[in-house]
């Protein structure tokens, strides 16, 4: 009797290794098939998100943590310009949104008293960068306060992301040529800092040379040959009937330029050709779009 118990219980055991066994296999599969990420483009081209390289892991700082959503994100450049696609607000009204904040950033600062504007801006360039990055933060009560913007309605917020809640931290800009790679987040291909050319070649695109085709948030770049700073920028901050334009004339012989809000047909019959967004004008390089507004869901 004694030794059939123990003959059940040595089968009990045995089939309990078995079934936990299973299970193991069963649980290294799933982890297999759901948890490691592996791009492959799918239905129309579009690419399904990479999990972040794990080399990489341990090279940000505190706005990126192992197992967080950017981890989940696309790390590849569908477009090859340079920009992850894990920056890019793919979404319609994501998109919406920074146009407003950005443009209405823009504009605030150019109907400021100048002795009230942020001490950075100093040139086309410098204006670009502020509100481009000052659109992409959360617009809460500490931010109203920092920038002393009033607003007279709240545009909606970005969702994708809040600068400088990425990979990236601090370094929004690309600076380097070429195609984004993995190793770009961590090896200085994105700076803080970006001048009017770098701004132009590297975090824009061009959408057309027709002014026409300019939505509230695009950017208008000329180069004026001969120049010590030959590289300038404007924003186009309205469309229709009110079109304008804001921009920073920059430093002329030592002294400060001032910020400027003009209307699109005033700069059109500009007194000097050169500064004309005409397509006939050579000086006039075309209407530009940030790279993080390319693209669709």
């Amino acid at each position: 009797m004694a030794s059939k118990t123990k003959s059940r219980l040595q089968s009990l055991v045995l089939a309990g290794f078995v079934a936990l066994a299973v299970l193991l296999l069963l649980l290294r599969l799933f982890v297999f098939v759901h948890g490691h990420g592996r791009h492959k483009v799918g239905v129309a081209g579009q690419v399904t998100p990479v999990a972040m390289p794990a080399a990489l892991a341990g090279t940000f700082g505190t706005e990126y943590r192992k197992g967080t959503d950017w981890d989940r994100r696309a790390w590849t450049d569908r477009f090859g310009d340079g920009t992850p696609d894990f920056l890019r607000l793919t979404d319609p009204a994501d998109q919406a949104a920074f146009r407003q904040w950005f443009t209405l950033i823009a504009d605030y600062e150019a109907i400021r008293p100048k002795a009230e504007a942020p001490s950075e801006i100093t040139d086309c360039a410098s204006l670009l960068r502020f509100s481009y990055r000052e659109a992409l933060k959360r617009h809460d009560d500490s931010w109203f306060i920092a920038t002393g913007i009033e607003v007279a309605a709240l545009p909606g917020e970005i969702r994708a992301w809040r600068y400088p809640d990425t990979p990236l931290g601090a370094s929004l800009f690309r600076v380097r040529p070429g195609s984004f790679e993995a190793s770009d987040a961590a090896n200085g291909a994105f700076a803080q800092f970006a001048d009017a050319k770098t701004l132009v070649e590297r975090n824009a695109y061009l959408v057309s040379r027709d002014v026409r085709q300019a939505q509230p948030g695009d950017l208008l770049f000329y180069r004026q040959f001969g120049q010590s700073s030959p590289w300038h920028s404007m924003i186009v901050t309205r469309i229709g009937g009110q079109a304008a334009v804001v921009y920073d004339t920059g430093l002329d012989h030592g002294k400060s330029g001032e910020l400027r809000r003009v209307a699109l047909a005033e700069l059109l019959d500009h007194p000097q050709p050169q500064w004309r967004p005409a397509a006939s004008n050579p000086n006039f390089l075309g209407v530009y779009r940030w790279n993080i507004l390319r693209g669709t869901l």
